[in-house]
């Protein structure tokens, strides 16, 4: 006779589903202007939204530029360090 006291544990790994920030902090290097048009050619974001991100580095000291997929996330950083920029990458909360 089977034993039916068998308990299965299924565990699920969210850890990749996590969505992920790109962050852009502050730096006294770059102007106002080039955070702006690198925040538009990397992002496609029109002005007004990029200006805005731009403004909250500025004023906050960093800004969440983009959220999204790890893979894609780590790809944006790279490019926003290609131009020079400070920026890092954190778990979602």
């Amino acid at each position: 006779m089977a034993d039916s006291d068998t308990d299965t544990l299924t565990r699920t790994d969210t850890a990749l589903d996590v969505p992920w920030n790109v962050i852009v902090h502050d730096d006294p290097v770059n102007l106002m202007g080039y955070v702006t048009h690198v925040l538009m050619k990397i992002f496609a974001y029109d002005e007004k939204k990029a200006a805005l991100l731009m403004m909250q580095v500025h004023k906050l000291g960093r800004s969440i530029v983009w959220t999204g997929q790890r893979e894609k996330a780590e790809f944006y950083v790279q490019q926003l360090q290609t131009h020079q920029l400070k920026t890092s990458l954190e778990k979602a909360a």
